[in-house]
């Protein structure tokens, strides 16, 4: 627990306490029944026990839980109530153990402790506000003409911060917009409502807005859209903040704005890490997971430290990235242990050195090589790396009696026209093939693109905007499956507290998002002009490169299950023999030359079609 929130609970519950005193005090003595109550030493009994109901009646209603810098008007009926129902409780309790005390002194208690109760709790408001109008704030700090949208609890936050001149919240409320009605016309910490989403533009323009801040967590992924659609069309930076009410209390104060990102705009909904799903075969219990370092990898990591494995044993050939994630692990989650060991799955004697040291109850397999030109130009060590080292992790995993096997796929394994496709399809055979035959339960997740992955072509937009551009695309239709690298892993570990043994899981993606909306997206987000300040280049298709994603395999069709946004596709798993044979000449081929590799390897994957490779310079990871 946050040392300043511990230090704040025990203020309160000391004030409640001596508060507690003193109304019944004052009570008698306004009362005029100070020296009848006060007259024995049972006095103290009855006050204690008024102690005890008061404070157990204070954390019921989660009086010490609430974010008393912001309070409100349901915040002090709420104090009502609670003083109430304690003064109401102790007075039965003494009745029953035969205490007496007036009515009247009860009474007048109860408005006592309300006023006590409620101004200590209101105080902290008012300290806040002093406290931000001294300091913090530079004197010659720019702070941007603001437009708000969004009236609720958290666009009120973010107008009594700027007005406040918290630094973590910039700016200079000026107007604000809503799409209910009913707060039209309404002044909010003295910012007046004057519209709805459709007035954004028009108000941009009136009162010469520099900066607007979306603040309306409660909106459908619609509506999101179409406000975000409706700010791009202004020269505005634009910001955002937290939904409030998912904080704790103790982060409320830290809460700070931040720019919208591409993420933002493809307004997809949010998936949340259902923990007793994935507590059972997680928690307590130690998790490998291979290419921990890399972008899926590291972010499963994070993910599940929040249902609290035993230990994660970080497996990475790339060393510094492994080592910062330990140490960002070690700071933020004192209860889990985290190992960094440095090998390649491809070493299968090193790999058996890390599973018999640690004998992992639970195994992710996200080591592999991804990027799909490097791979078209190199696909003996694509096959080597993303087919033998997952035959290598799959075979200690059932040597060693891993209880569960997750295998990180790709839409780009469904009628492959690349070789990391291709690679990635025979890997999900494995994973099937040994689900036949061991005590493991082996499973697969086939999902497509995530946004900011390392390599990815976000960061390439990024810098080639950073650059002036121009920003290339591939082609002007290239579309792609997008979502969220802690969606991705979230979804990720769910869907191994599903797994019976073979599945091919498919998360469900939302729909496809063209490259070229994305790079005018980023572009207006930096607060540039497409085609004016920067301009988009298409270049051509690169070697192995699909204009579109697919999902399932023309054979295939999906299982719903009880997790929105997992699948369950119901391709039937190829036989042992074959698998095997598979194997066998892929082992072969790859100690021929490249093109031997490939016939190899579309022999192996009956619906991998091999692309001309024209030479292409691979710029970044297919996205």
């Amino acid at each position: 627990m946050d040392l300043q929130f511990s230090r704040r609970l025990a203020l309160l519950m000391l004030w409640d306490i001596a508060a507690t005193f003193l109304a019944y005090f004052l009570a008698s003595v306004l009362t005029g029944l100070l020296d009848e109550v006060f007259a024995t030493h049972e006095i103290y009994f009855v006050l204690g026990a008024a102690v005890v109901v008061n404070l157990l009646t204070f954390l019921l209603f989660r009086l010490y839980n609430s974010l008393w810098e912001y309070a409100s008007i349901d915040d002090a009926l709420r104090i009502v109530l609670a003083v109430g129902i304690g003064t109401l409780v102790t007075a039965v309790i003494l009745w029953m153990l035969g205490e007496w005390v007036p009515i009247r002194v009860y009474f007048v208690s109860m408005f006592l402790m309300v006023f006590f109760v409620g101004g200590a709790r209101m105080l902290f408001r008012l300290v806040r506000r002093k406290k931000h109008s001294f300091a913090k704030v530079r004197q010659n700090e720019e702070r941007p003409r603001t437009l708000i949208i969004g009236a609720g609890e958290t666009g009120s936050l973010a107008i009594d911060r700027m007005s406040s001149k918290d630094p973590n919240m910039p700016g200079e409320p000026i107007v604000a917009v809503d799409d209910n009605p009913a707060k039209r016309g309404k002044r909010i910490h003295g910012v007046r409502v004057m519209g709805s989403s459709d007035d954004i533009l028009d108000l941009v323009d009136r009162f010469d807005i520099e900066q607007i801040v979306v603040a309306i967590p409660s909106a459908s992924i619609n509506q999101r859209k179409r406000i975000y659609a409706i700010c791009t069309q202004t020269e505005c930076s634009l910001r955002t903040l937290p939904n409030v009410r998912e904080l704790r209390v103790d982060e409320i104060n830290d809460v700070a704005l931040r720019e919208v990102d591409v993420a933002d705009l493809l307004g997809r909904e949010e998936v949340v890490l259902n923990t007793r799903l994935v507590c059972g075969y997680i928690s307590g219990k130690t998790v490998l997971v291979t290419g921990g370092g890399g972008s899926i990898g590291s972010e499963l990591c994070r993910q599940m430290c929040a249902v609290a494995p035993d230990r994660i044993v970080v497996f990475d050939m790339y060393e510094n990235d492994a080592y910062l994630l330990k140490n960002e692990i070690m700071r933020d989650y004192d209860d889990v242990d985290c190992i960094v060991e440095i090998g390649n799955v491809c070493d299968v004697d090193r790999l058996g050195e890390v599973f018999k040291k640690y004998h992992p109850a639970v195994v992710f397999h996200a080591a592999a090589h991804k990027h799909v030109p490097l791979m078209e130009m190199c696909p003996r060590e694509a096959i080597q790396n993303n087919v033998f080292g997952t035959l290598n992790t799959v075979m200690l995993a059932n040597e060693f009696d891993v209880d569960r096997f997750i295998f990180i796929s790709t839409d780009k394994a469904v009628n492959p026209t690349s070789v990391m496709g291709a690679t990635k399809r025979m890997g999900e055979m494995i994973i099937q093939h040994f689900a036949q035959k061991s005590n493991t339960v082996f499973a697969a997740v086939r999902f497509g693109n995530v946004l900011g992955s390392n390599g990815s072509v976000i960061p390439v937009f990024k810098k080639q905007i950073a650059n002036g551009g121009p920003v290339t695309v591939t082609h002007p239709d290239i579309e792609r499956f997008f979502m969220t690298i802690p969606e991705a892993s979230r979804l990720v570990i769910q869907a191994g507290g599903m797994a019976h043994g073979g599945e091919i899981f498919i998360l469900d993606m939302g729909e496809p998002v063209k490259i070229v909306d994305l790079a005018k997206s980023l572009i207006t987000l930096s607060g540039l002009r497409v085609d004016e300040d920067i301009k988009i280049e298409f270049t051509g298709l690169r070697p192995g490169e699909k204009m579109y994603e697919e999902l399932l395999m023309d054979e295939e069709e999906t299982l719903p299950t009880k997790m929105r946004g997992i699948m369950i596709s119901t391709g039937k798993s190829v036989g042992f023999g074959e698998v095997e044979t598979k194997l066998i000449a892929l082992q072969q081929a790859l100690d021929l030359e490249d093109k031997a590799a490939l016939v190899a390897l579309e022999d192996a994957v009956p619906t991998y079609t091999v692309t001309a490779n024209d030479g292409a310079s691979p710029v970044g990871k297919e996205d």
